[in-house]
């Protein structure tokens, strides 16, 4: 076959001359796509989400710290009165409240006591899984008892068998005794209120309280024993003569504050223990 003639040649090189630009050109663009893409990304990432509490009247005092046993504890320091018990069934990154997980759940049933004023908070006084009751067991609950100006902690099976001044100015918080006043009874106390995974190697969130009356909303994202929490709350919590119970833990240990976020495994919590001042 004959070679092509020369226009026929020339118009051959200038068809590819210009598809060749066309598809360098198209190169381009996407290259430069791609950089923007990537900024944009980057930018997003060394930003903090924008959480639904950020905000809020910060009523609160923050405290981070390490045992010396290596347990990190994230605490945020209230006033009994600025305590505020909630259901809300959600992750508590989505909830526009700072504070922490608060008692034991199944699905949407309540299994610790959660109660303010003499009203659960999950549904009606005396139905089961309203946070009228410490499901199953007599369980280690810790009262504000507003009229009193005074908190401690009691063991009961309900809200019927709280000890408190005024049934309209108090509420109580469910979970199991930490008993940090009486080293030879916790362990026994513990077992006899049935603390789930207490050998286990889990994240656990508790409540604590010192005889000035402050209140620690604490929570650990170290994988640990109960004793190990137990442990590293003497060693790092403020305060004389505290005492205190051990709330939900594990992928429920979660936490809100402007200088933390802690979300566990981002699951629903039943029940916040939360900062007045939230929505």
């Amino acid at each position: 076959m004959s070679a092509p003639t020369e226009p026929a040649g020339r118009k051959w090189r200038q068809l590819w001359q210009h598809r060749r630009w066309q598809l360098s050109s198209a190169l381009l663009v996407l290259l430069v796509l791609l950089i923007v893409l990537a900024a944009v990304l980057l930018n997003k990432a060394d930003k903090p989400a924008q959480e639904a509490f950020s905000g809020l009247p910060h009523n609160y005092e923050y405290l981070e710290a390490e045992s010396p046993g290596k347990v990190q504890l994230h605490m945020l320091a209230v006033a009994p009165e600025d305590i505020i018990l909630r259901a809300d069934g959600l992750p508590l990154r989505q909830i526009a409240a700072y504070g922490i997980n608060g008692g034991f759940f199944y699905g949407t049933d309540l299994l610790s006591v959660a109660i303010m004023n003499d009203v659960p908070v999950n549904g009606d006084k005396g139905a089961y899984g309203s946070g009228w009751f410490n499901a199953k067991y007599a369980r280690g609950t810790l009262v504000w008892d507003g009229a009193a100006g005074r908190l401690s902690v009691q063991t009961v099976s309900s809200g019927d068998e709280l000890t408190v001044t005024d049934r309209g100015r108090y509420w109580a918080q469910g979970g199991i005794s930490m008993n940090l006043q009486h080293e030879e009874l916790w362990k026994a106390a513990s077992q006899a209120e049935h603390l789930p995974f207490a050998d286990e190697q889990r994240m656990r969130s508790g409540l604590v309280y010192d005889s000035d009356g402050k209140l620690w909303l604490i929570v650990t994202p170290t994988l640990s024993t109960a004793e190990e929490f137990r442990q590293a709350v003497l060693d790092t919590v403020p305060g004389d003569s505290r005492e205190g119970i051990f709330l939900d833990g594990d992928g429920s240990s979660q936490l809100n504050a402007d200088e933390a976020v802690l979300t566990g495994d981002s699951r629903p919590v039943v029940q916040m223990i939360a900062v007045a001042g939230g929505k």
